[in-house]
């Protein structure tokens, strides 16, 4: 198979997952008696010259604090001064308006290095504000289902990759993270990506069915709030792949801060300053100042809080080496340069 053909087959395969997850997330909309439709916006690399992607949100309203679900198919076919061929993915986070239920962050993507061949990066997440065990077994029986051979040693990378050092704790409860994943057998490997995706759109709709009817109280918001302002920390701070979309270019940034929250505690923050190391520590400052003393993080704040963490691994490279990774330690950066 030639690397165009890879590359549009796995593009064929995470714009199907788009289509499927959003199609879920209305349809939940629906059954919470809140029906709406996700907006969708394209965007493009270089004028389109370098493809683009397009992505499907829906946020601040009954059902969702904030959903993305992102799609993204870069090329540098033309441009031999590139060790990149393609970068194709799916990236989608979603936020449940509902305290209740989990948030669920996944992304599926497949890389092609000239002349090199390529590989898959396989993660989900989920991240409740109010943990629920039953809810983090159900996803792991999921991911023991359609990657058993796989799942130990993602397992073990996502606790590594999501680990918050400042809190001692993780961003989630459970982790799958596979990086510049591939086997000898390349059928098998896109085998194992398309039934990891299916399954855990499928797992995740059927979990926010179950607190469409839950009671939410003060307190519960407040756990939410706390929350939101933790995750916000992590994809800011620690978050590797966030930090390599920002590097690598300016053209899609709200899509790459579709991640974050609508909503956070500022002073929350503010306490966290003095756990981090000097760098990071600098960053969080600054990413405080950019969010107003209400804590809205609007589509304004997403592009001043992409410019702020843009600037500051500019000025300050040597704090990647804080950044979180797994086993490995993606080149996402220098693929593009």
């Amino acid at each position: 198979m030639s690397t165009y053909d890879r590359s549009e087959q796995a593009l064929e395969l995470v714009t199907g997952f788009q289509k499927s997850f959003v199609t879920r997330l209305e349809k939940y909309s629906t059954e919470a008696r809140s029906p709406l439709r996700f907006e969708k916006v394209e965007w493009q690399r270089n004028e389109g010259k370098n493809g683009g992607g397009s992505r499907y949100f829906s946020s601040n309203n009954r059902v969702f604090n904030r959903a993305s679900v992102n799609v993204s198919h870069i090329h540098y076919d033309d441009d031999p001064a590139k060790k990149l061929a393609s970068a194709t993915a799916l990236s989608a986070i979603i936020h449940p308006e509902n305290p209740h239920a989990p948030s669920l962050h996944t992304h599926i993507s497949w890389t092609e290095i000239k002349g090199q061949g390529g590989y898959w990066r396989v993660m989900a997440d989920l991240n409740p504000s109010i943990a629920n065990e039953e809810d983090r077994q159900t996803l792991l029986d999921t991911f023991h289902s359609v990657a058993s051979s796989q799942c130990e040693e993602a397992l073990a990378q996502g606790d590594k990759y999501f680990y918050i050092p400042a809190l001692e704790r993780h961003r989630g409860v459970v982790h799958f993270y596979l990086e510049q994943y591939r086997t000898d057998d390349t059928r098998a490997d896109y085998e194992m990506a398309s039934r990891f995706g299916e399954a855990v759109i499928q797992c995740y709709g059927d979990l926010l069915t179950k607190y469409i009817s839950v009671n939410i109280t003060d307190s519960d918001r407040e756990s939410q709030l706390a929350y939101h302002s933790l995750y916000l920390l992590q994809v800011l701070t620690l978050d590797r792949g966030t930090t390599s979309g920002l590097l690598v270019h300016n053209q899609n940034d709200l899509g790459i801060m579709g991640s974050l929250p609508s909503r956070v505690n500022r002073a929350l923050l503010q306490s966290w300053v003095k756990l981090m190391d000097e760098k990071q520590s600098l960053l969080l400052e600054k990413i405080i100042t950019t969010i107003p003393d209400e804590g809205e993080v609007s589509d304004s704040v997403r592009l001043r809080l992409a410019q702020t963490v843009r600037e500051h691994y500019q000025k300050y490279p040597e704090a990647l080496c804080n950044q979180a990774s797994g086993n490995v330690v993606p080149p996402t950066v220098n693929n593009h340069r």
